[in-house]
């Protein structure tokens, strides 16, 4: 663990994780107890140690324990995060994965610190009686509302404690004006004239760039000077190689891995494509996207839909090559639609800013603690 934080904040929460990869759901939970810092919130962590999170937390400045996480009845892990909420005079214990949501649920109900178990997915949880660790939460956060939703209707949640706060972005970060395009091209080695499509996501399965890559190649075929750009890492990646290989897709569909700086990735592109199949809240980067000023295309799944605003997305469904191709076909045909799309896309996406979500978090801290 790191040494020497200062603790003099009002309220202290211990945020536990037992996901040791880095993606949407991980930068979520460091930038919450980063922008709740801001407001006067001592942030500590409770993670695995090989845990991609505990590092980038402690290069923040927060505490980080690591601790085993093996399971929802590891009893070493649920003593010793008992022992921390003591020591530490945590206040409230929020938890964002399943494992961890068992021990760090019981934990902080035995040693009195209240329970928030944040939901980032959106995948059915298990309806049956034995699940019960959500309905011991004190409240629940969900990323989207079609999550709060099905919680409600098939888990026995309480309407009144549980709401859906989306990852908020932060606006300075995510700028039109961050950057000059021509170069960040450049940097990418993209040729001049060239239409760049791009996606930005861990290289999981449910992602679905198989499909992307799929419909990209149709696309391609009308529009040769075209070029396809996945940012991101993750599992996937050895089987995207090899569909892009299987395909010969390699001058026009590239893997460039993880980036340090999303904004300008993003200020590359000309469209940007999201083909989840299932398991979003409200997407990160599509909110990064628009607030890009980029025209999108997203797939009707999970939390989308908190972002319509009627005209700023084009929403097509799941696991639809072909309606993502015509999409694709559209935005480039249709260049009024695009830069129209593109002109709306900040402005819809206001409300999902950092700020926004960092002071109803802080709100609903307050309230539990006034109870």
């Amino acid at each position: 663990m790191n040494k020497d934080i200062k603790r003099d904040y009002p309220i202290r929460v211990l945020h536990t994780e037992w996901s040791d990869g880095w993606g949407g759901q991980e930068i979520r939970v460091l930038n919450e107890m980063l922008a709740l810092k801001e407001l006067g919130v001592e942030p500590f962590l409770a993670c695995r140690k090989e845990a991609k999170i505990a590092k980038k937390a402690m290069d923040k400045g927060i505490f980080v324990y690591t601790l085993p996480f093996r399971g929802n009845t590891d009893f070493k892990t649920l003593f010793a995060l008992i022992k921390i909420i003591k020591r530490e005079k945590i206040d409230i214990v929020n938890t964002h994965s399943g494992k961890d949501t068992w021990v760090g649920g019981f934990a902080s109900k035995l040693s009195g610190a209240k329970f928030i178990r944040t939901r980032h997915l959106s995948n059915p949880i298990r309806t049956s009686r034995l699940n019960f660790i959500n309905e011991m939460a004190d409240f629940i956060f969900t990323t989207g509302e079609s999550v709060r939703e099905d919680m409600i209707r098939n888990n026995r949640i309480n309407p009144q404690k549980i709401l859906s706060i989306p990852t908020g972005v932060d606006e300075k970060q995510f700028n039109p004006k961050c950057c000059e395009q021509q170069e960040i091209r450049k940097s990418f080695k993209i040729p001049d004239g060239y239409f760049v499509v791009g996606n930005l996501a861990v290289l999981r399965s449910f992602k679905r760039h198989d499909l992307l890559i799929e419909a990209f190649e149709i696309f391609n075929k009308q529009y040769p000077k075209s070029i396809l750009l996945i940012a991101g890492d993750g599992p996937q990646r050895h089987n995207l190689e090899n569909i892009i290989k299987k395909r010969e897709l390699q001058e026009s569909v590239k893997l460039i891995g993880h980036q340090d700086t999303p904004q300008k990735f993003l200020k590359a592109l000309d469209i940007f494509v999201l083909s989840s199949d299932s398991g979003e809240g409200v997407p990160q980067s599509l909110i990064q996207a628009l607030m890009m000023g980029l025209a999108s295309i997203s797939s009707d799944v999970g939390s989308t839909r908190d972002l319509d605003k009627g005209d700023n997305i084009i929403f097509v469904p799941s696991n639809s090559v072909k309606a993502l191709a015509n999409a694709m076909i559209e935005l480039f045909k249709e260049s009024k639609t695009r830069v129209s799309l593109a002109k709306r896309a900040p402005s819809s996406v206001k409300e999902f800013s950092k700020d926004v979500m960092a002071n109803r978090i802080y709100k609903i801290y307050e309230m539990l603690l006034e109870k």
